[in-house]
């Protein structure tokens, strides 16, 4: 066996056995983050709370959908969002393989480990995130119309289409992946057989990626929250939220790791291009790419799970010439891309390393305890509980506890940002008038706001600060916040 062969069974198994070991240590985590708003949300739905209109959130219908399963199937607990989360991993790094496979073994497990590297890597916070589960939808369409470039069939069209259509419910960022992927198909058509060809097998694959879409709209108009749903994306998501926290779009926790892989990347794709190998996957895949890159700047909050889209092509890219390299003894080629592939296991490893026993979550999970253990001890059957928080374990304190909200806001931090804009003061008077209206028994004041601020937020919005002084006193005081209950309440 050849130096360059020794050195990619080693590595392969390097990765394997790395993968297998990041995922033993994730068994324990718990379920933090987004993921307990969603699962909230995913409840209240399934109690009867209507999208939207009783629970104002940014995050689009198919997320829901996703949690709404999932706590059907699964149940709520931490272990049982393990559970999905890796078996989501184990779907979307085999269709990895399987887009990756023509071009070897090699190729296809390497992109594969490195995927299920990359998100084991990332730690709790990464589980399930909205990103992550895209993913699995982009690769089906992307691995769809790969195939049918090369052999036709109509079918592909439309399960690939199907696929990116689901992923747009989830994250409506990838309809720009199957606008781009809707053109491939009607250029590529064209040239092979005829305009009225290309018409019709591009109407068959946007018909497709309509069908996820259509289907979400008209559950929405069928529960009555269809127009809730637009004022949120039209009054408050768009205009504004899409420009909130943009500090640097560019701030990645640990980016070193994206150094290897990128080389990786880029000696693939320029070693097919060199030897006129490039075909239509690598199109595919490297249209994926450049969305990927699109899919992180345009949301601009430089969060690191938006990478995840890229990060899925990259995997499918990063060993894709490492065969080929091998069996023709390209050793310049095939030693780059071992190298890369070492070094992104090396950099990766260290921040799988770390993060795994990272304190931050298991403090943000005791925080959710005390918050629910001094909840249960003060409230009755029927009481609610009002929240003024944005990630730090509130609303999952809540979800534990099957406790509901009195209004519809699960965060606070609509409040708080352009504070002159016709539609925040709206959301105000909104969120005065229902506590007035159904006034909770506590209210838990998180002393973190997002994307900035303290306990001191509350004076900005003297309506609520004057209702917290006049009909409220601190029970109680935590690390991470504060405990206010009704004042004369028997």
């Amino acid at each position: 066996m050849k130096p360059t062969s020794v050195a990619s069974a080693l590595l392969l198994a390097g990765f394997g056995g790395f993968a297998v070991l990041l995922a033993w240590r994730s068994l324990p985590w718990p379920l933090i983050h987004d993921v307990a708003l969603m699962h909230y949300v995913a409840w209240r739905i399934a109690d009867g709370a209507v999208p939207y209109r009783d629970l104002f959130d940014m995050n689009q219908p198919g997320t829901y959908l996703v949690h709404l399963a999932v706590l059907r199937t699964l149940g709520g607990s931490d272990l049982a969002w393990r559970v999905f989360d890796l078996a989501w991993l184990a779907a979307t790094a085999g269709v990895i393989a399987v887009f990756a496979m023509p071009w070897g073994r090699v190729a296809a497990a390497a992109g594969a480990l490195v995927f299920v590297t990359y998100h084991l890597a990332g730690g709790a916070w990464q589980a399930g995130q909205r990103d992550f589960l895209l993913c699995l939808f982009l690769l089906l369409g992307a691995l769809g119309v790969a195939r049918w470039l090369e052999r036709g069939g109509v079918l592909r069209l439309l399960w690939s289409g199907a696929a990116l259509g689901a992923g747009i419910t989830v994250k409506p960022h990838a309809a720009l992946f199957a606008g781009a992927l809707a053109a491939v198909v009607a250029v590529a058509a064209a040239r092979a057989c005829s305009l009225a060809t290309a018409a019709g097998a591009t109407a068959v694959f946007v018909a497709a990626a309509a069908v996820a879409p259509l289907v979400v709209l008209g559950w929405l108009v069928a529960v009555g929250g269809l127009a809730a749903w637009r004022d949120v994306v039209a009054g408050y998501l768009i205009p504004l939220y899409a420009r909130l926290g943009r500090t640097s779009s560019w701030s990645v926790y640990r980016w070193h790791a994206w150094i290897p892989i990128a080389v990786g990347v880029f000696v693939s794709l320029g070693g097919a291009a060199r030897r006129r190998g490039a075909g239509a996957r690598h199109l595919v895949a490297a249209l994926g790419l450049a969305y990927g890159l699109a899919h992180y700047v345009v949301q601009g909050k430089g969060w690191e799970y938006h990478l995840y889209p890229l990060a899925a092509f990259a995997a499918v890219l990063v060993a894709a010439e490492l065969p080929v390299a091998l069996a023709a003894r390209r050793r310049l080629v095939a030693g780059a891309l071992v190298a890369s592939l070492v070094a992104a296991l090396v950099l990766l490893g260290a921040k799988g390393l770390e993060a795994g026993p990272a304190t931050w979550w298991w403090d943000r999970e005791r925080t959710v305890r005390t918050l629910e253990a001094d909840l249960r001890a003060r409230l009755a059957p029927g009481d609610t509980v009002q929240v003024l928080d944005t990630t730090e374990g509130g609303i999952h304190a809540l979800f534990r506890l099957g406790v509901r909200e009195p209004t519809r806001f699960l965060y606070d931090f609509h409040f708080f940002h352009d504070e002159d804009a016709p539609v925040v003061r709206a959301l105000r008077a909104e969120f005065i008038r229902d506590l007035d209206a159904r006034p909770p028994r506590m209210i838990v004041l998180f002393e973190r706001g997002w994307p900035a601020g303290g306990y001191e937020r509350v004076e900005r919005f003297p309506a609520l600060a004057e209702r917290l002084r006049e009909r409220y006193e601190l029970a109680a005081t935590r690390p991470a916040y504060r405990l206010y209950a009704k004042r004369h309440d028997p």
